[in-house]
């Protein structure tokens, strides 16, 4: 199976927020990295609750019966990958990602498991407050984490309990509206 890459050069994505009380998972990218949620690539033919659990599995070893969906992103966000991270020599070309972010409420308490690839995606992790990690992740991909956590908190908080805004919240917020632009019509 391969990865679903769009005509114009989008890889169909998964992306994981894995939500414990009030606070997400965060895994350091193997080797430090940086520090990002879990998430992969659509494989043809894949629906995306299968790459969702698929992803959830392979990366950080937790399985479906531990987590239950709360929910999605209504539309899939896209950022384009800076020059320099483009791999040039793999066809067909990818020049960034277009993403549908699920909202996990774990179920249970668990042990994280990285190994389950022969190349694990994380060698740490860490539990962080619902909007830390959009400071967190690599700058490309912050507007997408503050569109996704935006859309997702009324169903991670619900009855308007979301933790407040931290104060650099509002230097982010200009990212939002610019950078993550949800795919029109889907």
């Amino acid at each position: 199976m391969s990865d679903v890459i769009d005509p114009d050069g989008f890889r169909a994505n998964v992306g994981i927020v894995l939500l414990r009380d009030t606070d997400v998972f965060l895994g350091r990218r193997t080797g430090g990295k940086g520090w990002q949620f879990p998430q992969g690539g659509l494989r043809s033919g894949e629906a995306l609750e299968q790459a969702l659990f698929r992803e959830l599995d392979e990366e950080i070893g937790v399985p479906q019966s531990a987590v239950e969906i709360i929910g999605q992103t209504e539309r899939w966000l896209r950022y384009r990958l800076p020059p320099r991270y483009v791999r040039r020599n793999q066809q067909p070309l990818c020049t960034g990602q277009k993403q549908r972010w699920f909202l996990l409420r774990l179920t249970g308490e668990l042990r994280f498991d990285f190994g389950r690839t022969r190349e694990p995606e994380f060698d740490e992790w860490r539990w962080v407050p619902y909007w830390e990690p959009v400071r967190e992740v690599i700058y490309f991909k912050r507007a997408v984490y503050v569109r996704a956590l935006t859309e997702l908190a009324p169903l991670a908080f619900p009855r308007g309990k979301q933790p407040p805004f931290p104060p650099w919240w509002a230097q982010y917020q200009p990212l939002e509206r610019t950078n993550a632009e949800a795919e029109p019509g889907d």
